[in-house]
């Protein structure tokens, strides 16, 4: 078989990269291996018997989900079946051994870490852009400490002190990822209540609308708000992100979060409908100069300096 159809060459990059990309690279593998399969005339049905895995197993190996990335073993007996040549299995097993190096986040405490949110971390680090609808609080990727203590403890009202400060901990770990040397782009439109709702004190927002305008400063940042006054806004009724990763191997994934669950979107007949809306509410949102305007207006009238 042919390397031209997957280009593995270019996915040797990835194996470069400075912070391991779990999440991304057990992703890459599963696309990667799906290719072949389909380029060998086999559904996924025929495969998985012809290994002795059940169709579930593979389809979790495609899709790239799951705490660990597939082992070596099934991988190489996939390439094999799919007669691969030994360029394409270099390339691939040595993505595969790279995704098997947990991210700074897999070593929190998997109480802090449920599977859906520890697939979101690792994609937010692996993604080239991040757009993202807030309707009740600054998005988790902007907040100060001071903020995001306030939001856990509104949220978690019976938590520990000691489980709060870890889970602010981590939050603020999160936030690193805008001062990387490779940041994503980020693109983040919030509801204007989000300004008006006070979380911990006014002081405490103060200084995270302060913090809102010194990083929409930045040329990775865009920041837009959503008036009370646009009434016939389209915005969705819940958070999106929606993440979109470099190059053309990956889908673009909608992450929407429930109380304590969330979904996946990666059909990209349910994306697109997310990418227009966010398109649309961008379009009625402020621009970002105008946002800049009301987030300083807000500190003055709302929040004035002590």
């Amino acid at each position: 078989m042919s390397a031209a159809p997957h280009h593995l060459s270019r996915l040797e990059p990835y194996l470069d990269r400075a912070e391991p990309a779990p999440t991304l690279l057990k992703m890459l593998v599963g696309v990667q291996l799906a290719g072949f399969r389909e380029d060998a005339g086999l559904s996924q049905e025929q495969a998985a018997r012809d290994l002795g895995f059940s169709a579930a197993k593979l389809s979790r190996i495609e899709s790239g989900k799951g705490r660990r990335p597939p082992t070596e073993t099934d991988v190489r007996a996939l390439l094999k079946r799919y007669g691969t040549d030994a360029y394409e299995v270099s390339v691939l097993v040595k993505l595969l051994r790279r995704a098997g190096e947990p991210g700074w986040w897999q070593r929190y405490d998997k109480r802090l870490m449920p599977e859906w949110f520890d697939r979101l971390v690792g994609l937010q680090e692996a993604a080239a852009t991040i757009r993202t609808f807030e309707i009740q609080y600054v998005p988790g990727l902007l907040q100060t400490a001071a903020y995001a203590r306030a939001v856990v403890e509104r949220g978690l009202p019976n938590a520990s002190a000691g489980e709060v400060q870890r889970r602010v901990e981590l939050r603020g770990r999160r936030t690193q990822l805008l001062r990387r040397q490779d940041a994503p782009q980020l693109w983040a439109i919030v509801d204007e209540s989000v300004l008006l709702r006070v979380l911990g004190s006014r002081e405490i927002m103060r200084e995270q609308l302060a913090h809102l305008v010194e990083t929409a400063g930045q040329p990775h940042v865009t920041l837009q708000i959503v008036p009370l006054d646009v009434t016939n806004a389209s915005a969705p009724a819940i958070p999106v992100t929606y993440l979109r990763f470099g190059g053309n191997d990956l889908p673009d994934v909608v992450y929407l979060e429930h109380i304590r669950s969330a979904n996946f979107l990666e059909d990209l007949d349910e994306t697109e409908e997310y990418r227009v809306a966010l398109d649309r509410l961008a379009d009625e949102a402020l621009t970002p100069r105008e946002s800049l305007d009301l987030l300083r207006e807000t500190m003055a009238l709302r929040y004035p300096a002590k």
